[in-house]
């Protein structure tokens, strides 16, 4: 096709949709229709109203409802279209470019369900029309032929920037890391809103699981942020996996976040990973208290909750009497709890790397108040900017590749023999270390979402998603 020649569709051809992620789709090419028209289901409105969007999934290949690709857009209009058969409904109309010959062009296209059509696509005149093309109503195909082979696992579109409906998960949306993640989400045109994890309830069933708040199902997510905190763990974790079953992306997996809010899990998993941290020993039975004291070294030694937060729950005891008392104490209370050695040489401070995917972005040096061992912002500590070693950020990165967390909060002691990792923490919060360091986390854990949110997924063919819509 030269410069000069009009662009000449046949009667059925193979387009790209490229700011939808749909490299290839075959379009029948009808001149009795107006609009064009593309297969959607699941189509939601979201957004505000002096900018609303729509989400939508797509079954780019015919009788394959295991592939799916998820899609949004600016929403540009909703208009009462008739269809070349005669039957009218009501459409959302959204404008994207259509890729004909490596070239794109924008066109106004309504969203549908065509399931029972043989084409996913319709190209109608106000498209041709715009395009300034021609048809051949005697030829098949002129243009390129493509292939749904770009569907397939390894060869499945990447990420495309869209506007992307985000959820964060929070008992507290007016703290500084909730506002902060959601100006970051705003900022890069993204629509998100702060969900109470306590509020929200669960519809658990086989051919559509939902997560219901206030008294009616959430829309679909294309990513949930979960900032669980400690005493909402148990719950929290419920609402995340709901989510997961919804085929949302969830930053942090229900299973990481579970692993690491169990400190003695947390420690066994570091562990089996090779990871250095300080020597640490478990219990249950009181007759073994000395034994224990005497694993991690004696006196003096740190005694902390397994499920504890913040530098709650975290004792020093100067001496054998002073562990034994305290050891008695917190088993009186029926609280699980394990004995760690103590770092004199750390003085009372510690670092606390931020991990997002294999980097650690930002770093702060936390120092303890004077006359406490802890080093933790919420016990008083004071936040310092730092710079760490790249053994310490190899370190980090490890442990929350370990726990399978994609961001982390991972604290680490400096010893004489090395950087021990002391916790790794799921829900970390965000002012202290923006400040420290001057690194806007928040907008980096945003951008870390986009990059892992894949348009196209592929169902198990038994899944009762990919059932519903044959």
């Amino acid at each position: 096709m030269t410069d000069s020649a009009p662009l000449t569709f046949g009667w059925e051809e193979w387009v790209g949709l490229p700011d939808l992620a749909l490299p290839a789709i075959k379009a029948k090419v009808d001149t009795g229709a107006r609009t064009s028209a593309l297969h959607a289901v699941d189509i939601e409105v979201f957004g505000t109203p002096e900018r609303p969007r729509v989400r939508f999934v797509v079954n780019p290949v015919p009788g394959r409802y295991d592939i799916e690709v998820a899609c949004s857009a600016d929403l540009k209009d909703q208009r009462e279209i008739t269809s070349s058969n005669g039957e009218t409904e009501w459409r959302y109309v959204i404008e994207t470019h259509i890729s004909i010959d490596g070239v794109n062009h924008p066109i106004e296209v309504s969203l549908t369900n065509r399931a029972n059509m043989a084409y996913r696509m319709l190209i109608g005149r106000q498209a041709l029309e715009s395009l300034g093309a021609l048809v051949d109503p005697t030829a098949g195909q002129r243009l390129p032929v493509l292939s749904y082979d770009v569907y397939s696992r390894a060869d499945a579109p990447k990420a495309v920037k869209r506007p992307l409906r985000l959820a964060v998960l929070t008992q507290d949306a007016g703290n500084y890391s909730i506002r902060a993640l959601i100006r970051a989400a705003q900022n890069r045109d993204h629509v998100i809103e702060a969900i109470e994890t306590s509020r929200c309830y669960m519809n658990i069933n086989v051919t559509r699981p939902e997560v219901h708040y206030d008294g009616k199902p959430l829309p679909q997510f294309d990513a949930i942020i979960p900032r669980i905190g400690v005493p909402m763990t148990s719950y929290g974790l419920a609402v995340v996996r709901q989510f997961e079953t919804t085929g949302a992306y969830c930053l942090n997996r229900s299973s990481a976040i579970s692993a690491s809010r169990d400190k003695l899990h947390a420690l066994q998993v570091l562990a089996r990973k090779g990871i250095p941290m300080p020597v640490t020993a478990f219990a249950k039975s009181p007759k073994d208290t000395d034994f224990v004291v005497q694993l991690v070294g004696g006196a003096p030694l740190v005694i902390k909750l397994t499920k504890g937060a913040q530098g709650r729950g975290v004792v020093l005891a100067d001496t054998h009497l002073a562990a034994a008392s305290v050891i008695s104490a917190f088993r009186d209370l029926d609280a699980e709890l394990l004995t760690q050695e103590f770092i004199r040489e750390a003085d009372g401070e510690d670092l606390r790397c931020l991990v997002i995917g294999s980097k650690v972005v930002a770093a702060m040096k936390r120092k303890a108040k004077i006359g406490d061992f802890r080093a933790n912002l919420h016990q008083g500590g004071k936040a310092l900017s730092v710079e760490i070693t790249p053994e310490e950020a190899d370190i980090a990165v490890k442990a929350a590749r370990a726990l399978g967390l994609q961001v982390a909060g991972v604290d680490i002691l400096r010893s004489h023999s090395g950087p021990k990792v002391l916790e790794v923490n799921s829900s970390p919060g965000l002012q202290g270390i923006e400040k420290a360091s001057g690194v806007d986390v928040a907008d980096l854990i945003i951008r870390h979402v986009e990059s892992k949110l894949r348009p196209v997924q592929h169902l198990p063919k038994q899944n009762p998603r990919a059932k519903r819509r044959e």
